[in-house]
């Protein structure tokens, strides 16, 4: 019989292996910022800096005491993390790197595509050797530092800038650091340690930790979640994982916010993790768009009946809501999402929109709990000033016009 997992404890069972559950105001020295990682998995790298860049906003939203600079120090002094591909960029803790290598292979195998020769030039072997070989004698380079920048058409790239991006996919080159988010590239043999160069997991290993550190990291799921969890694995190898390991797993039926039930595996401790489920702290806090427990937009609405999607790309005209939307979270319920961008010249927060969800009331303790966030949002990323009050006074004429 399948175990039944009620909707509040998915909730919380989510939040908690994605490292919403801890307190927010404890401290995070670097130590316990390389293990948070290690739990998430991943944290999503993305240039977009209307409000904070995602990977910082990500982990100030766990652990408001977070240091950029620590971030910085783990991957590009201390090597506790590789920068490739899950479903993005992102950055990885580099006891995972081995099991990256079948995306490098895959990026061996489409250099013979008319498609991709095309992008290095008229010979692209001999552009891959130059761009090699300079940092070979050079050390650590960036896209600027080869003078054929901006000449190719992928995304405005040159042959040497796509020969870097093809052999850091390959996996001969790694991104030692980022320099105002750009990328430093340089030998994978002078950024990744040996110990994890040199290791080669088995095709059934491969599989393995695809699907049981993604259960790890998600709880209950199906077997497209756990494909998607890495996106390096279909789902038809997920189902095959999940028969030959099922002595390792229970069946469960995870009650969904409109009390539906859905199908899913977990691991068998999944019940010592249900069983010790503390509370999720009650503050009020903005998430970032990129943020993990929101990344499969359906699963988050099935959980948390909170239909969100980032609207960035969709034309202004079309935008429901707005370019930079951040989700509220308070406690285990998302309450509201809000659109807010930091004026940095002027050192202001500007809301620019407030809506609340279904059912949520704009009271005085949410009011206050709100600009306190807002002030503890302002002050990490800089802003003196924060305008939110004709954003207020909008949401509050929206609810008092519900029926």
């Amino acid at each position: 019989m399948a175990l039944r997992i009620s909707n509040k404890d998915a909730r919380l069972l989510l939040l908690d292996l994605q490292g919403l559950a801890r307190r927010p105001d404890t401290p995070l020295p670097k130590d316990a910022l390389r293990t948070l990682i290690h739990d998430l998995g991943y944290v999503q790298l993305d240039s977009v800096n209307a409000v904070e860049r995602a990977h910082h906003m990500i982990l100030f939203s766990r652990a408001e005491k977070y240091d950029r600079a620590h971030l910085h120090a783990l991957h590009a002094e201390d090597r506790a993390l590789f920068e490739h591909w899950t479903h993005d960029t992102c950055l990885i803790p580099v006891e995972f790197y081995p099991y990256w290598k079948p995306r490098f292979a895959r990026a061996e195998n489409a250099l013979a595509k008319p498609a991709w020769r095309a992008r290095f030039g008229a010979d692209p072997e001999k552009t891959i050797r130059a761009v090699k070989k300079r940092l070979e004698k050079e050390g650590p380079l960036m896209a600027r530092d080869f003078e054929d920048k901006g000449e190719g058409g992928w995304w405005g790239w040159g042959p040497s800038k796509s020969a870097l991006e093809y052999l850091w996919r390959r996996g001969d080159v790694a991104i030692a650091r980022r320099e105002g988010f750009q990328k430093v590239y340089d030998l994978a043999e002078r950024v990744i340690p040996d110990e994890h160069r040199a290791r080669k997991p088995s095709p059934a290993e491969m599989t393995d930790f695809k699907c049981r550190e993604a259960l790890r990291r998600l709880g209950p799921a199906t077997p497209g979640e756990i494909a998607a969890f890495w996106k390096t694995l279909s789902p038809e190898a997920a189902k095959k994982w999940l028969a030959a390991n099922a002595d390792d797993l229970i069946e469960v039926e995870i009650e969904n916010a409109d009390k539906s039930l859905r199908p899913a595996f977990a691991l068998k401790e999944i019940e010592t993790r249900l069983a010790h489920l503390g509370s999720a702290p009650p503050r009020l806090r903005f998430l970032s768009p990129f943020d993990p427990v929101l990344r499969d937009r359906q699963r988050a609405a099935r959980l948390f009946g909170f239909d969100y999607r980032i609207e960035i790309f969709v034309p202004e005209k079309k935008r429901q809501y707005g370019y930079y939307v951040l989700p509220i979270l308070e406690g285990a319920r998302f309450t509201g999402r809000a659109d807010m961008k930091v004026h940095r010249k002027e050192g202001i927060l500007e809301v620019k929109g407030l809506w609340l969800e279904p059912r949520v009331k704009w009271t005085a303790k949410r009011e206050a709990d709100f600009r306190k966030a807002l002030a503890r949002l302002a002050k990490f990323t800089g802003a003196e000033e924060i305008r939110a009050d004709a954003a207020i006074r909008r949401a509050i004429k929206l609810q008092d016009a519900r029926p």
